[in-house]
C-alpha cells in the first residue's frame, strides 16, 4: 500500500487505522505499554489540553523527562498534534537549561517531580527577560497522558515542513544551538533506516537512548514508529539486565553505541552469550565503534553490528553500513543512507577518494538552519546549500567513508596532523583498556602536545608506565602521548560519546 503520509499526525492515523491495537512503546520497569490506537487517543487528550492552556500549533513544548511511558507519548503526542518539542537534556547545567528555555520561547515545560526544581529554580531569570514558561508535573511512569483533556483534537500540522523538533546540540565547545527538525525532515530519515534495515511492523527495537538525544528520537523511536514497529525503550541502560530484556520481549534488533558495547563486552558472561535467537542485528553509532570491540561483541554473542553515524542536524541518518554482511566494512560508517555526501578540501572543492577532507552533507533529512540563529547558518552552509559537518574523514573507491576525527579535535603536533582517533585505537588494543580517548593540548615547543586517559576494564590492572610502553611499541616515540592517566570515568554527552575536548580539564594547574 503506497505511503501517503506527509505529516506525524499522518503516520499514526494509518497505523491506528490498520493495526489499532498493535503495540507501539513497552516500558518494562512497569511492564505498562501502549498501542497505536492508544496514542491517537492520547494525542487527542493532549491537543485537548494544549488548546486549553491557550497552547496553539507552532508553539514550542519543552519537556524535562526521564525515559518511561510518559516521555515516549509526549514526545510523539506533541508533534503529532501540531506543536514542537524540546527536549531538554537531563545532564544539562543550569546555564544551559536556561539558554534553551529562553532561546526556544518554549511556552510550557513538562517534567515530573523528581526534576521539577530545577526548572522551577530558572523561573525568575526566564521572567526577568520574557515570559515564563509554564511548568506541569506528570508522573512519568503513566500510560495515558498526564494532564487533563478530553478526546476533541483541536491541532494538527498544517504542512509537512513545519517544524516538530527543535534539538538543541550538547554545547560542548560552546553555546547550545537549535536545531529545528520538520515533518518532512524526521519521515525522511526515519524512514531511510526502516528501509536500510528492512524493518516492518514485527521488528522490536531495544534501546535504553535517552529521549533527550537524535539517536534516541529518531533512531530507537521515530524509526519503528514509521515501520509500524514496537520499541523496548528501559529508563536507563543495565548492563545486568540488557540480555533479560532482550529475551523476555523478544526483540529483533538491538540500538547501542559504543560504551554499551563496551559495557556489555565487560559484564559477566552468561551460561551461554550466544543464545539471543530473536535479535536479528545490531546498530551502533553516535561515537566511532573500535574495530576490536565491534569484533568481539560478533565473536562473543553471535550478533552482526551494523555500524552507522548520524547527527543532530540531519536528524540522526548520515551513514550506514549494508545489511548484507558481506558488504560491511569494520571501521567505516558505511555507505551514505538518505542523503548526499563528498568530502571537501579546504577550498571547498572534492578531493580524491582516499584523500583526508570535511565531509559536506546535503539530503531531505538535513536542517534548514540553525533557529534563530543565522550567523552560525551561514558557517554550517556552502554556497550550494551542503552542510559543513566539521567532521574530517575520506572516501574510499568503493564509497565507503572512514571518519578520521573533529576538525576542532585535530592534534598538530609539529605541523604534522595527528588523528586522535588513531592513538584511542591502540590504547583499546591493550587488554587491560575498557575506554580510551586522547587530546592535543598547547605545547611551547610543538604547539600542541598529546595527551590521554583510559578507563581499565573491571578486576584488570595496569599502570601508566605499561600503556606508554604499549603505545611507543606500536605507534612509536613521537606519537605516543606525552602522558597517559588512569580515570574513575571519562566524560560524556547523552549519548555515552566521549567529549574529547573535556579532557584538559584534567591537565589544568589546581
Amino acid at each position: 500500500m503506497k505511503d501517503t503520509a506527509h505529516t506525524l499526525l499522518d503516520v499514526l492515523r494509518q497505523h491506528a487505522e490498520r493495526q489499532p491495537d498493535a503495540l507501539l512503546l513497552i516500558a518494562p520497569e512497569t511492564d505498562r505499554r501502549l498501542t497505536y490506537g492508544d496514542l491517537l487517543l492520547q494525542t487527542r487528550r493532549f491537543a485537548s489540553w494544549a488548546a486549553g492552556q491557550g497552547l496553539h500549533a507552532g508553539d514550542r513544548i519543552a519537556m524535562f523527562l526521564p525515559n518511561g511511558m510518559q516521555a515516549g507519548l509526549v514526545f510523539l503526542a506533541a508533534m503529532a498534534s501540531g506543536h514542537v518539542i524540546v527536549p531538554l537534556n537531563l545532564l544539562a547545567t543550569q546555564a544551559q537549561l536556561l539558554h534553551c528555555l529562553r532561546h526556544s520561547r518554549a511556552r510550557a515545560v513538562l517534567t515530573c517531580d523528581e526534576l521539577a526544581e530545577s526548572i522551577h529554580r530558572l523561573l525568575p531569570d526566564l521572567a526577568a527577560t520574557a515570559e515564563a514558561p509554564a511548568v506541569f508535573r506528570v508522573d512519568p511512569d503513566a500510560d495515558v497522558f498526564g494532564l487533563e483533556g478530553d478526546s476533541g483534537f483541536t491541532a494538527q500540522a498544517a504542512d509537512a515542513r513545519d517544524m516538530a523538533l527543535l534539538m538543541y546540540t550538547s554545547g560542548t565547545t560552546g553555546t547550545p544551538k537549535g536545531v529545528p527538525l520538520s515533518h518532512a525532515n524526521l519521515l525522511h530519515g526515519a524512514r531511510a533506516v526502516a528501509g536500510w534495515h528492512g524493518l516492518e511492523k514485527s521488528d522490536r527495537v531495544l534501546s535504553a537512548l535517552p529521549l533527550y538525544h537524535i539517536n534516541g528520537q529518531v533512531i530507537a523511536t521515530l524509526t519503528p514508529f514509521v515501520s509500524g514497529g514496537s520499541i523496548v525503550a528501559p529508563r536507563k541502560f543495565s548492563a545486568s539486565k540488557w540480555w533479560q530484556l532482550v529475551d523476555r520481549y523478544q526483540c529483533t534488533w538491538l540500538n547501542m553505541v559504543p560504551t554499551i558495547i563496551a559495557y556489555l563486552l565487560n559484564a559477566e558472561p552468561e551460561t551461554d552469550d550466544s543464545t539471543h535467537a530473536s535479535v536479528r542485528f545490531g546498530r551502533s553509532a553516535s561515537a566511532p565503534l573500535p574495530v576490536e570491540h565491534h569484533q568481539a561483541f560478533e565473536r562473543r554473542f553471535g550478533i552482526p553490528i551494523i555500524e552507522a553515524m548520524g547527527m543532530t542536524e540531519t536528524a540522526s541518518v548520515v551513514f550506514c553500513n549494508p545489511q548484507d554482511p558481506s558488504g560491511r566494512r569494520y571501521g567505516s560508517p558505511g555507505l551514505p543512507c538518505g542523503v548526499e555526501a563528498r568530502i571537501a578540501g579546504d577550498n571547498g572543492t572534492a578531493v580524491r577518494d582516499g584523500q583526508v577532507g570535511e565531509v559536506i552533507l546535503r539530503g531531505p533529512n538535513v536542517m534548514q538552519g540553525y533557529f534563530d540563529n543565522p550567523a552560525e547558518t551561514a558557517k554550517a552552509f556552502d554556497a550550494d546549500g551542503w552542510l559543513r559537518t566539521g567532521d574530517l574523514g575520506f572516501r574510499d573507491a568503493d564509497g565507503y567513508f572512514t571518519i578520521t576525527g573533529r576538525i576542532k579535535e585535530l592534534i598538530i603536533k609539529g605541523g604534522e596532523n595527528i588523528a586522535p582517533r588513531e592513538i584511542d585505537e591502540v590504547l583499546l588494543g591493550h587488554p587491560a583498556v575498557l575506554e580510551a580517548a586522547a587530546v592535543g593540548l598547547p605545547d611551547s615547543d610543538y604547539g600542541q602536545e598529546i595527551y590521554a586517559a583510559v578507563t581499565l576494564k573491571p578486576g584488570v590492572q595496569a599502570d601508566a608506565p605499561a600503556l606508554m610502553a604499549h603505545c611507543k611499541d606500536t605507534l612509536g616515540r613521537y606519537k605516543t602521548p606525552r602522558e597517559i592517566r588512569i580515570v574513575d570515568e571519562l566524560p560524556k554527552g547523552p549519548s555515552g560519546k566521549i567529549q574529547r575536548l573535556k579532557l584538559a580539564d584534567l591537565w589544568k594547574a589546581p
